[in-house]
């Protein structure tokens, strides 16, 4: 019997040896997607519809530092102090200049170190149009002109300043704006006895805004009609068109003005 089990044991020990061996059988998944983080940077803006981004300079040789608040200038796109030296190799009226971003147009470096150069030559390079005030614009009564609105009865003459002073005398024309080619810009009060932008929120869009100066008589079409921000000095800056802002306080609203915009007629 014991002879049997050994013999049973030995054969069974013999069949284990004779199966072949086989590899444990697995699977290696297929990496993902790089697990970067968000980029930070702006993505650039793309052409709609095609993909490649535009054809604009975005290097910091095209970077500009804003010209100062207030100035004749603040408000005009593109313009400003190259941030770095004249890395394009372009001239702009003999005293280098940068190419503006997203355009060809060359504009002067402005500053306090440059001579003979005002921010007015910039208003130049982008085709604005600025008449200052000369000592031979002025009348024997001291006016720089007259302004009449037919529709509100309005017939003012025009000084200069924007002070207590000035809007004593009539309407007063911002000192930094044009007097003539341009923008000009004009404020009065809203109440008492010189009250004669009373009413000005009530023109309609077409109404007749006239303004006679030395270099002549000039008719305005009222094109806008809106309350702005007591700090907006958006309007102010000068244009490529002819027209003429009026300004004045609105009643009970300290925060507020009203702000008339008229173009030229042709």
């Amino acid at each position: 019997m014991k002879k049997l089990m050994m013999c049973l044991t030995l054969l069974c020990l013999m069949a284990a040896l004779a199966i072949p061996a086989s590899a444990l059988e697995y699977t290696i998944g297929a990496p993902g997607g790089a697990e970067y983080a968000k980029p930070t940077s702006v993505e650039p803006v793309v052409t709609a519809g095609r993909g490649e981004t535009p054809n604009e300079d975005l290097s910091k040789n095209a970077t500009l530092v804003p010209p100062t608040f207030g100035s004749p200038t603040s408000y005009v796109l593109g313009v400003g102090d190259p941030l770095t030296p004249n890395l394009t190799g372009a001239v702009a009226n003999g005293l280098g200049g940068v190419i503006s971003g997203g355009g060809a147009s060359l504009l002067p470096p402005v500053s306090a170190d440059t001579p003979n150069v005002s921010a007015l030559d910039v208003v130049t390079a982008v085709s604005t149009s600025y008449t200052a005030v000369s000592s031979d614009l002025y009348y024997a009564n001291g006016s720089l002109g007259t302004l009449k609105i037919p529709s509100l009865d309005v017939n003012v003459k025009v000084v200069q300043g924007t002070d207590s002073a000035a809007l004593a005398k009539g309407a007063g024309h911002f000192e930094d704006t044009s007097i003539w080619e341009g923008n000009v810009c004009v404020a009065g009060h809203n109440r008492g006895t010189n009250c004669y932008f009373g009413e000005i929120h009530t023109l309609d869009i077409g109404d007749k805004i006239t303004l006679t100066t030395k270099l002549g008589t000039r008719t305005y079409s009222v094109v806008s009609v809106q309350k702005v921000r007591e700090t907006d000095n958006s309007m102010l800056a000068p244009s490529t068109d002819n027209r003429i802002t009026l300004y004045t306080c609105v009643r009970n609203q300290s925060a507020y003005r009203w702000c008339v915009q008229a173009v030229e007629t042709v």
